[in-house]
């Protein structure tokens, strides 16, 4: 297993940038897909981005596609998630996730979670 820590959630307003970091140890983390789901009050997890890293692929959902941007540093064992254009409705708390294989992306598909940074954004 890889552990995993966010961190960079907080306040902003509608239409502000974040940048959430996920740094990851424990194993070899490029070995790893790499994933940002979030969560709202009230609601189901979602999935937010990805790196389907065997086919060297990104996949956002279509909710944040153009908006949002996953990266990561293997150096730093470090995943990002870049956010602009900031929503009301992107307020949730969010998660980084890993996979040792890429299978889907369901919050079951992944097996470790960190434990979540809060982002809030006002209208």
């Amino acid at each position: 297993q890889v552990q995993l820590v966010e961190s960079g959630g907080g306040l902003v307003q509608a239409g502000g940038s974040l940048r959430l970091s996920c740094a990851a140890s424990g194993r070899t983390f490029s070995n790893y897909a790499m994933a940002w789901f979030r969560q709202a009050s009230g609601k189901e997890r979602e999935f937010v981005a990805g790196f389907n890293w065997s086919a060297g692929t990104t996949v956002y959902a279509s909710s944040v596609k153009g908006r949002f941007t996953i990266s990561r540093d293997n150096a730093k064992n470090t995943v990002y998630l870049q956010m602009n254009s900031l929503k009301p409705e992107d307020t949730a708390v969010y998660y980084c996730a890993a996979a040792r294989a890429v299978s889907g992306w369901r919050p079951s598909d992944f097996g470790s979670w960190g434990q979540g940074t809060q982002v809030t954004v006002s209208s």
